[in-house]
């Protein structure tokens, strides 16, 4: 991820492209399609800067490194699975937990258990030099 934080004003222009379904002070949310055609065309030997250029972008508001990044990532993403890689999974979660498998419980379960575990470890630990200090002053 780049450094780069967006001002307001770079916000404001970066959402009017209609290859962008979000934007933060941080980070770009591109459209599928957007992910599709860039693809596409830098299988076509355009490179990075011209494919963002040429489909509305301010290469100097979104800096060469983070578009070439991106088109990196995509096209591994597309490479391993299709066009299906390249959708934004974040709209397929409301935010909720899906359903756990028996086996992911079962790890959980024992994480928790070893975290118990080692705070008891601990306390006993605790208690037992603060009886020693108590021992020592009377003493």
């Amino acid at each position: 991820m780049s450094n780069k934080l967006f001002t307001i004003d770079e916000q404001k222009l970066l959402k009017k492209n209609p290859y962008v379904k979000t934007v933060s002070e941080k980070g770009i949310t591109y459209t599928d399609e957007f992910k599709s055609v860039a693809i596409k065309e830098y299988e076509n030997g355009k490179s990075p800067r011209e494919i963002f250029e040429e489909s509305g972008f301010d290469i100097e508001i979104v800096g060469i490194e983070r578009a070439s990044s991106s088109l990196k990532r995509w096209r591994k993403a597309y490479k391993e699975n299709g066009v299906a890689g390249l959708e934004d999974a974040r709209k397929y979660y409301s935010g909720l937990e899906r359903e756990l498998s028996f086996e992911e419980k079962f790890a959980r379960l024992e994480a928790q258990n070893a975290l118990l575990r080692a705070e008891n470890q601990l306390l006993k630990k605790l208690d037992l030099a603060e009886r020693m200090l108590v021992k020592k002053k009377k003493n």
